[in-house]
């Protein structure tokens, strides 16, 4: 099992936001720069794709209510679940939060980019913040996260609402960052955004590479 200290060669950005401000967005962005991206939300599907022992212990857990007709998880059915108490969504964090980081860690570790960025929309929630360098959030106001979310994933409005009660609140996590883009405007804002801070990290990744030395 890999640890944080065997990832200190490594300049790490930790990029967080709601639910449906646009981390993927602008992680794309970043990753047309040749930038690495490691995303808790793509290590958390893997984790629970058919025949997987996440995808188990959710079962066993939560019962076949949450699989659809083909035998994957529906992630809409266990949002429904999860989210409609406090218990049910720390069971959920205790079975599937181990084993994302453990899957994180690794992805990290393999990382070959001047500079890596992890995207965990818990980040500062689940202590990610200690893993990175500098964080980055990408803002947007709750309504525009609900009507985001809404249009990519369908689902009900409630259980949206009750996801984003459930993460940090908003100011409290711009507060939290070292960095913040503003994703209320336009596609070319964001790619000028992101242009900027890909500078400034190659330079902060340099100078972290020389001081190692």
């Amino acid at each position: 099992m890999l640890t944080p200290e065997q990832l200190q060669h490594k300049y790490i950005v930790g990029l967080s936001g709601g639910i449906g401000s646009g981390k993927t967005s602008v992680s794309n962005l970043f990753a047309k720069f040749g930038v690495d991206i490691i995303d808790a939300d793509v290590v958390a599907r893997e984790v629970v794709e058919p025949g997987t022992a996440g995808l188990t212990a959710l079962i066993e857990k939560f019962s076949k209510h949450i699989l659809s007709k083909d035998g994957s998880l529906d992630r809409s059915k266990l949002r429904k679940i999860a989210f409609a108490d406090e218990a049910s969504k720390n069971a959920l964090n205790n079975i599937l939060h181990p084993i994302i980081r453990e899957g994180m860690l690794q992805q990290l570790s393999a990382s070959k980019s001047t500079y890596c960025i992890l995207v965990a929309p818990l980040l500062f929630e689940n202590g990610l913040q200690k893993l990175t360098d500098r964080t980055l959030v990408v803002d947007a106001s709750e309504q525009q996260q609900l009507n985001r979310t809404l249009l990519r994933d369908g689902g009900q409005k409630e259980t949206i609402e009750n996801i984003i009660a459930a993460q940090i609140e908003r100011n409290q996590r711009c507060k939290m960052a070292d960095d913040i883009i503003d994703n209320s405007g336009n596609m070319d804002s964001l790619e000028e955004s992101v242009t900027r801070l890909h500078k400034k990290y190659l330079e902060f990744s340099a100078l972290k590479l020389k001081k190692s030395k």
